[in-house]
């Protein structure tokens, strides 16, 4: 599975655990709050989520909006 995958993987569990439809496909330009209608809560839940697969804590540097942010720093790291 490539990281975009696991990407889409972990935010459509957040999702689906939170009631709501998964998605399809994510572009980097994607925004986690408007596009998705995340709130904090389903943020924290994605960044326990995403560290737990790939030992990234993505919003240690604060917080991001995008998926391309995500992808970034799950690159950085």
């Amino acid at each position: 599975m490539t990281s975009s995958q696991r990407l889409l993987h972990a935010i459509n569990e957040v999702l689906v655990e939170s009631g709501r439809d998964s998605v399809a496909t994510l572009s980097r330009d994607t925004q986690l709050l408007k596009d998705l209608g995340m709130d904090s809560l389903e943020l924290a839940v994605l960044t326990v989520k995403l560290e737990a697969m790939t030992g990234v804590d993505v919003f240690a540097r604060g917080v991001v909006s995008t998926v391309g942010e995500i992808e970034d720093r799950l690159r950085s790291e």
